[in-house]
């Protein structure tokens, strides 16, 4: 539907373009160096920050979410196959600590949009001729238009390179996508929910219930634990470097967010196994 994109492009792709031009032009003016790397960083960091409010409440709801976990597990333990009379006692728990099952989804939902309008302006620079006029055709003021694309130099690496590509720049490349995936696996592992707890008072039932309910979590965390740093990490790996500066990061500010929100999370039983097996 051409309405839609040109909704998208009005409302997210344009004032990127035009953001991150204007940056570019400030820091050229400036005769400050690596001009489109820096302008990189700093929108992903103005972006990130502005949507700040929404990151929060969905960590915020996930983290209550957590914290509820116990007192799940006994409603379920006093209302049995009620399922009636448990929907009741949870949605009233939910309501006496303020929590809204669905409040994590809308901001998560809502970040979404301009992340991948953000990717799309940073690929436009890496198109040649092609992205130079994407981005030169939704400039507010026609005096911007760029003849050509900015250095693509930043601190002595061409963002346009692929690491794919390492047997002809050089191995050193390998270490953007390896550095990804380790940044992403670390905010995975901070993201992972705790290990069901089980208690003497259980049932044998409760405790078989349990134990199937952790490992059904267990294979949901393993895929999101090591496939997605995996893929995300291959994914730099084909992709120019600009985009592993942006994903980076990114990453990076989720990990800082997610920290000032609910700590280290699953990271420090992660940290704590690997010291016992030492």
């Amino acid at each position: 539907m051409p309405i839609v994109g040109d909704i998208y492009n009005f409302l997210f792709f344009a004032p990127i373009v035009n953001l991150i031009v204007f940056v570019i032009r400030v820091l050229d003016a400036s005769n400050i160096p690596g001009a489109l790397g820096i302008s990189i960083i700093l929108l992903t960091i103005g972006i990130r920050l502005l949507i700040w409010p929404l990151m929060a409440t969905q960590l915020k709801s996930a983290k209550k979410m957590t914290d509820l976990k116990p007192h799940l597990d006994e409603l379920k333990k006093k209302h049995g196959e009620d399922k009636q009379a448990l929907a009741a006692a949870q949605m009233d728990l939910y309501k006496e600590h303020g929590i809204n099952p669905a409040a994590g989804c809308l901001p998560l939902l809502i970040q979404i949009p301009p992340m991948i309008a953000i990717y799309q302006v940073i690929f436009a620079f890496f198109e040649g001729q092609h992205g130079l006029d994407k981005i030169n055709a939704v400039l507010y003021d026609k005096s911007w238009q760029l003849a050509q694309i900015p250095d693509l130099n930043f601190f002595g690496m061409n963002l346009a390179i692929k690491p794919s590509d390492f047997q002809t720049v050089g191995a050193a490349v390998l270490l953007i996508p390896v550095v990804t995936a380790l940044l992403q696996f670390v905010q995975a592992k901070m993201m992972a929910p705790k290990p069901v707890k089980t208690y003497p008072s259980d049932s044998p039932k409760e405790k078989k219930e349990k134990v199937q309910s952790e490992d059904t979590m267990l294979a949901v965390q393993s895929q999101m634990t090591y496939f997605m740093p995996l893929m995300i990490g291959y994914v730099s790996f084909t992709f120019p470097m600009g985009l592993a500066l942006y994903w980076n990061t990114l990453t990076l500010l989720g990990i800082w967010q997610q920290h000032k929100i609910s700590g280290w999370g699953g990271l420090t039983d992660f940290l704590a196994k690997i010291r016992k097996t030492k």
